[in-house]
C-alpha cells in the first residue's frame, strides 16, 4: 500500500513537482504537472468507493498514470488496477491507493507516465 504522501514526496524528489490543486469544488484533488510544459503525469483524486464499483464505504485515494496500451491490458489484471477514471480508458489506468499492488510498481508506472506525457 502507498498514500498520496508518499507519492508527492516521490514526486518532488524525482522530478521536482509539488501537488497543484486546481478545482475549488474538489480540493482533495492534486494534480501533478511537467514544470516545463505544464503538462499532467498524474492525477490523484478521492472518489467513492461506489463510484469505482469497489464494495465497501466511504471513499478511496486513487491515482491516474498516463501507460502505454499494451501495458493497461496485462495490468487490468492486477488488484487495484481499474480502467482510468474520468480519464481516457485506452491511455490512463487507475490504481487504488489502498490496495496491494507494491509500491515499487506504482513508483515505476508513475516514472513511465511522466516520460509518456513530456
Amino acid at each position: 500500500m502507498i498514500n498520496r504522501d508518499e507519492i508527492f514526496d516521490y514526486a518532488k524528489k524525482k522530478f521536482h513537482t509539488e501537488p497543484d490543486y486546481p478545482w475549488v469544488k474538489f480540493p482533495n484533488y492534486a494534480v501533478l504537472r511537467h514544470n516545463g510544459n505544464g503538462k499532467w503525469y498524474g492525477l490523484i483524486m478521492n472518489v467513492l468507493r461506489t463510484k469505482l464499483s469497489l464494495s465497501g464505504e466511504g471513499s478511496v485515494d486513487i491515482i491516474n498514470l498516463k501507460c502505454d496500451p499494451e501495458l493497461i491490458s496485462l495490468l487490468r489484471n492486477e488488484q487495484g488496477i481499474l480502467p482510468a477514471y474520468h480519464m481516457n480508458k485506452e491511455h490512463w489506468i487507475t490504481i487504488v491507493l489502498d490496495c496491494p499492488f507494491p509500491k515499487e510498481e506504482i513508483y515505476k508506472l508513475i516514472n513511465f507516465s511522466y516520460d509518456l506525457t513530456k
